[in-house]
């Protein structure tokens, strides 16, 4: 009995070292220190009436209009000849904020990682693929599309063919402005 004692006193013994943890945790943390919270999330746009429009010949935007846009599509293409869909979703922010933004559509579904960039005006969500990267694949066809981000809701994108001839588009200025390959040279 004494020997069953002995283990049992050290267990306690190491119990009453550590105390249980408690909501006093709370009061630990200087609560300056939290101004930085999250926003509070959005409710998903009505986008039943919004249309796709063209606004420059590397640029798409889609929105209802006369209003702001809900979400932008562009062709960038870097000084390395490097091209990319960027995409830009016309929602508030939080400042350096990172998400994924979620599309599903035309038989596809890519995560998209956007950050929360500062425009001039406002903190927007904006990101980059390549315009070869499988996950633009999204964009190409005719069907709906569902963007969602985290604490902007459900965007649904219209059917259009608008998405896909820009990323056709900017996949060919890619191949363009991509250097020429080397031909082998044969045996002799």
């Amino acid at each position: 009995m004494a020997m069953r004692l002995i283990p049992m006193c050290a267990v306690l013994a190491l119990c009453a070292c550590k105390p249980p943890a408690t909501d006093d945790y709370v009061e630990r943390v200087d609560l300056a220190e939290t101004s930085a919270a999250v926003g509070e999330p959005l409710p998903s746009p009505d986008a039943t009436d919004a249309v796709w429009a063209q606004t420059t010949a590397d640029r798409i935007v889609y929105g209802i209009p006369g209003q702001v846009p809900f979400l932008a599509l562009a062709c960038d293409v870097n000084a390395a000849g490097a091209a990319q869909i960027h995409i830009t979703r016309f929602a508030p922010a939080d400042a350096r904020a990172k998400a994924l933004l979620a599309l599903i559509g035309n038989g596809h579904i890519a995560r998209l990682p956007v950050d929360a960039k500062w425009n001039g005006q406002a903190w927007l969500w904006e990101g980059s693929v390549s315009a070869d990267d499988p996950r633009s694949e999204v964009l190409t066809g005719t069907r709906k599309i569902t963007a969602t981000l985290p604490g902007a809701g459900m965007l649904d994108l219209n059917p259009s063919p608008m998405p896909s001839q820009l990323v056709e588009a900017c996949r060919q200025k890619q191949m363009a402005a991509a250097p020429p390959k080397l031909a082998p040279k044969s045996a002799q």
